[in-house]
């Protein structure tokens, strides 16, 4: 199990090497074992398209403000949940998004969570999409807000290390076109040639 230290560190850092770790998650007897294999850093009160962007604080981003390894759960649109790793300490509301995965336990778990069906079953497109962006990965994981404010250093979630033998691409973060300069900062992470990303670098 990765230590609280290793998430009370430099956020891009972080989102650099927690590509190729797993996660694990335990939930109604069953066991969840998946790959990261893309991140996002978002770097806190100087980073527009970071939530705490000026040191703004709220009851949807209070958890930005706990300890480093707390899980900060949120959801858009009224329906997906998007899943964060906070970093450093409660002075700096900083983070990491949870972009893609990559299945490793029995993958029918998964895919009866997003799709109802086993994985045998699902179409090209369906198994394309199974875990390659941030609200696929929490409905395959059945990851909603009673994980918000956790931490993971528990039995049920945590982190454990593994692959080291990639190469990570860097890239521009996905869907932040209204944070005007930062939209532009290279700020995305993920590990070169793996399927499970959700948008490969152009070129």
């Amino acid at each position: 199990m990765i230590k609280r230290e290793f998430f009370d560190r430099d956020t891009l850092e972080v989102a650099k090497d927690l590509l190729g770790k797993i996660i694990i998650r335990r939930d109604n007897n069953i066991i969840y074992k998946a790959r990261i294999v893309e991140t996002e850093a978002y770097m806190g009160i100087e980073d527009r398209a970071c939530q705490t962007f000026g040191n703004r604080k709220t009851n949807r981003n209070k958890i930005m403000y706990e300890d480093a390894g707390t899980i900060y759960i949120y959801q858009t649109y009224g329906i997906h949940y998007l899943m964060n790793f906070i970093t450093r300490d409660k002075n700096h509301p900083e983070g990491v998004l949870i972009r893609a995965i990559e299945p490793l336990s029995e993958i029918d778990n998964f895919s009866l969570n997003r799709f109802g069906l086993k994985y045998e079953n699902l179409s090209p497109y369906q198994k394309k999409n199974l875990t390659n962006g941030p609200g696929k990965i929490t409905k395959a994981l059945a990851i909603d807000k009673k994980l918000n404010g956790k931490n993971l250093f528990t039995e049920n979630f945590y982190i454990e290390d593994d692959l080291k033998d990639f190469q990570i691409i860097t890239d521009k973060r996905i869907g932040i076109d209204y944070a005007k300069e930062a939209k532009d900062y290279p700020y995305r992470f993920y590990i070169k040639d793996n399927p499970y990303v959700s948008k490969v670098k152009k070129g």
